[in-house]
């Protein structure tokens, strides 16, 4: 397994600078202490996310009986619909009622790290499906440990980006930061056909040979 990849995958998935106006706007009222609270527990949930998905996805999706073929299809293809958001400047795992739950005053930023900053803004269904497709590539336990390290290279990216999330705001600007969301989705939109065909191939093998080439 190319081991470099996944990295690629969730970091442009993830895509931490493209939600940090977000994180501006659900923490222009909070404390400092409160904003490096929730910056905390934003880092630590989207590594949990990844981590739990790499270990125990493929157990997930074999109790209710899906093979990893069509889970690559569907996976792939909703990373291509996350792909054509980030290519419109919008969050991988943005919804359309993301800012309306910001609004809410909640209990020192604590549920707003988890909802809707670290899920689904910077992980969800996507980013799910990225793990457990990878980590069913694995044959060795450190390529499995190497995923599940990949987590913490994304909490810390999470973490970095949001500490500087001032800076950023002022250094990129809205322009730079649609920019940038719009590249990384163009990747991820190519690792998505990627995945999408070695599912189609695994269900088709007629399709292997053409594909192979």
């Amino acid at each position: 397994m190319d081991l470099l990849k996944p990295l690629v995958a969730l970091l442009a998935i993830v895509n931490p600078i493209g939600v940090v106006p977000f994180f501006i706007h659900f923490t222009q009222d909070f404390s400092p202490d409160e904003r490096r609270r929730t910056i905390r527990i934003s880092a630590f949930t989207a590594f949990l996310v990844i981590a739990i998905s790499a270990l125990a996805g493929l157990r997930v999706i074999e109790f209710f009986g899906i093979s990893i073929a069509s889970f690559q299809v569907g996976g792939g293809m909703l990373l291509l619909i996350s792909a054509v958001s980030m290519l419109n400047a919008q969050p991988a795992e943005s919804k359309p009622h993301d800012l309306s739950e910001g609004d809410e005053k909640l209990d020192a930023g604590a549920s707003i790290a988890v909802v809707p900053l670290t899920i689904p803004l910077l992980t969800g269904p996507a980013t799910i499906s990225t793990m457990v497709i990878y980590a069913e590539r694995t044959r060795h336990w450190w390529e499995l440990a190497v995923l599940v390290g990949y987590g913490v290279v994304v909490g810390a990216a999470t973490a970095l980006a949001f500490s500087a999330s001032g800076r950023i705001a002022r250094w990129l600007g809205r322009t730079g930061i649609n920019v940038m969301t719009r590249l990384m989705g163009l990747i991820l939109a190519a690792l998505a056909v990627e995945i999408m065909a070695d599912g189609l191939a695994k269900l088709f093998p007629v399709l292997a040979g053409p594909l192979a080439h």
